[in-house]
């Protein structure tokens, strides 16, 4: 009877020892991992409307603040008006007041516990985040089109190739992609969402100073050096170039193939530092 009942107790230690093997081994994949919280994030973009709509009316307001009111009174160079100068530069800002909502959501996902619940599970933990990404990439995406139509409504035109246009457009969502992982790791060392908020703000300077409403050479001599080389800048020269044929026309140095691979090796740049920071500190241990 004794050695029936030690055969057993072998059989079923045996059988525990063998279960968080297998249980580790029938993760998730790295590529389904992705898929399935960007299509998680997605769903909750478009099941929540004022995500998608405040995106558009803040982007319409001040594009018709700058334009209509301030468009007059500022003189540009090179041989465009105004509001075809101007939008190029503003689209190329969306990525920074369209990703800001993402630290929000981030920081909202890690409070309440949504991220505790990941990390439990059997799958690649950066993959987590690299689907967070994504979703907030294709809201990016969203803002910069709706702009892009309310630009066309307001008198803007392209006066570079079409094939330039679509560079122009690869080239923003690129550089948005890339912004997306800096507003994932604001919300991910931000207490609550009402502090990613305020964090993603220390971002917007990047757009206001910048080449995008205005150009360099008007501002004061001390701070013309910071907003001619940060990211923003080098992102709308290069929009800039592809959109309306060229840095002669838009008044600004160098070549088109210039700025487009300066902006290409800052968003990479910016890419591989944040997603790094990201995937660290979303993997430690609460």
């Amino acid at each position: 009877m004794s050695t029936t009942t030690q055969d057993v107790a072998a059989t079923v230690t045996a059988d525990r020892s063998s279960t968080p093997a297998v249980a580790h081994s029938a993760g998730a994949s790295y590529g389904t991992t992705v898929a399935a919280t960007a299509r998680r994030n997605l769903l909750q973009f478009f099941r929540t409307p004022q995500t998608l709509m405040m995106g558009t009316i803040q982007g319409a307001m001040f594009l018709f603040l700058f334009r209509y009111v301030f468009g007059y009174a500022i003189s540009t160079r090179g041989g465009l008006s105004y509001v075809d100068w101007m939008v190029p530069g503003f689209l190329a800002t969306v990525m920074l007041w369209t990703g800001m909502g993402g630290a929000a959501g981030v920081a909202e996902e890690s409070a309440t516990g949504v991220f505790d619940r990941f990390r439990s599970l059997p799958i690649p933990r950066s993959a987590v985040m690299v689907g967070r990404s994504v979703a907030d990439g294709g809201l990016v995406a969203w803002g910069i089109f709706t702009t892009a139509i309310i630009g066309f409504a307001v008198g803007f035109r392209v006066h570079g190739s079409f094939l330039g246009f679509l560079g122009a457009f690869a080239l923003m969502l690129f550089a948005g992609y890339a912004v997306s992982w800096v507003f994932i790791v604001l919300g991910l060392f931000s207490a609550n969402a009402q502090a990613a908020q305020g964090m993603g703000m220390l971002v917007i300077p990047f757009s206001f100073i910048s080449s995008a409403n205005v150009p360099v050479a008007s501002m004061p001599g001390w701070m013309q050096p910071f907003a001619a080389n940060q990211p923003v800048s080098v992102l709308i020269n290069a929009v800039r170039c592809l959109m309306q044929g060229g840095p002669g026309i838009v008044g600004i140095g160098h070549t088109t193939t210039y700025w487009v691979v300066l902006s290409i090796v800052w968003y990479v740049a910016i890419t591989l530092v944040f997603a790094t920071i990201a995937t660290r500190r979303f993997s430690r241990t609460r």
